[in-house]
């Protein structure tokens, strides 16, 4: 009794959130005490489907003629396609297509958030939809005050020097331009983006951005998770200002790590992040800077263990839990009921 993640072009995404959030069902999966492949056997039950690539078509028919299930995760939108890379405006109407056509494919669809599962049935899905967090593994993603010295080491902070992080693609949508623009406001302050995108995407208005830079701004590219963690536990403030998401498991992963964490104030997050309350959300430029010097001064409020809340609320263990109860409830695995269902 075991699930199929398909893996056909995961390399391909490997660098990407929807890569992560692959990584993160086969924990999910194991932690719930289902046996997860990535080669077609006769006990698979179901396959997973987590990108929008042409090669799933085989899969998806291999699935259908062999009796399979099919999940398809809807990590896309047509909203998170805008301004992400070049000529993605123009393709935005035919991607909202193909990506409705491609998780129109599934008996049922996964899909982060509550904001995101209202767009994708806004497409026209005639499947289930289902809100279900990519989750976060809050075994590693956690306060690790030993953590700050090596951060600040490796990235040559002087003696009481502050930084402000952020990570995603190199592209408009996630507010890199912004951020450019806070490092300007903000000279004394260190700025670091780590995230790295194929140049041959990067749009001209991107190139500039990275070419024009201050001084104060810098980019260590694509790193590991480990030194991901570094940074979340070692700078002062994780500013993500991003314009669109379907959850953002970076954000996640921040709060999971205890770090102040300021965020556009965009609808995604309506319903789970409150501002004042778990995290601090802007909606300009003056705004985020007001707040990153309210926090960076110590004059804010501490957020930080309601935010660590969250994410407990989204570890692994419980989106495992929610998972089961999905497959139970569409058939897609033969679980039985929880016990307090059955009595």
């Amino acid at each position: 009794m075991r699930i199929c993640i398909y893996s056909g072009g995961e390399r391909l995404v490997a660098k990407s959130g929807v890569g992560q959030a692959i990584r993160h069902q086969r924990e999910v999966l194991r932690r719930a005490g289902v046996e997860t492949t990535d080669r077609w056997s006769s006990d698979t039950w179901a396959v997973h489907i987590n990108t929008v690539l042409p090669d799933i078509l085989p899969a998806v028919l291999w699935a259908r003629l062999t009796g399979r299930k099919v999940v398809c995760y809807g990590h896309s939108t047509m909203e998170d396609f805008r301004r992400s890379f070049r000529g993605s405006d123009a393709l935005a109407p035919l991607f909202r297509r193909w990506i409705t056509f491609c998780y129109g494919l599934g008996d049922v669809v996964l899909t982060p958030t509550e904001y995101s599962r209202s767009l994708l049935e806004s497409y026209g899905l005639r499947r289930p939809v289902y809100a279900i967090s990519n989750g976060v593994d809050t075994d590693f993603f956690a306060p690790a005050p030993g953590l700050r010295e090596a951060f600040r080491r490796r990235r040559g902070l002087r003696d009481g020097e502050k930084a402000v992080v952020s990570v995603g693609h190199l592209i408009a949508r996630k507010g890199l331009p912004e951020f450019a623009d806070l490092a300007r406001r903000m000279p004394d302050v260190r700025f670091i983006w780590y995230g790295w995108t194929d140049p041959r995407l990067v749009p001209a208005e991107i190139r500039q951005v990275l070419d024009t830079a201050p001084e104060n701004l810098e980019f260590p590219g694509y790193v590991g998770r480990e030194e991901l963690r570094e940074a979340y536990c070692g700078a002062d403030a994780f500013a993500f200002l991003s314009h669109e998401e379907t959850e953002g498991i970076v954000v996640l992963e921040a709060l999971a790590c205890g770090i102040p964490t300021v965020l556009r104030d965009i609808p995604v997050y309506n319903g789970w992040l409150e501002d004042g309350k778990n995290v601090y959300k802007s909606a300009d430029q003056e705004g985020f800077r007001r707040t990153l010097e309210g926090i960076l001064s110590g004059s804010l409020p501490d957020l930080t263990a309601a935010g660590r809340a969250v994410a407990e609320e989204r570890s692994l263990e419980a989106v495992g839990r929610q998972l089961r109860e999905i497959y139970r409830r569409e058939n897609i695995l033969p679980l039985p009921a929880p016990a307090h269902a059955q009595a």
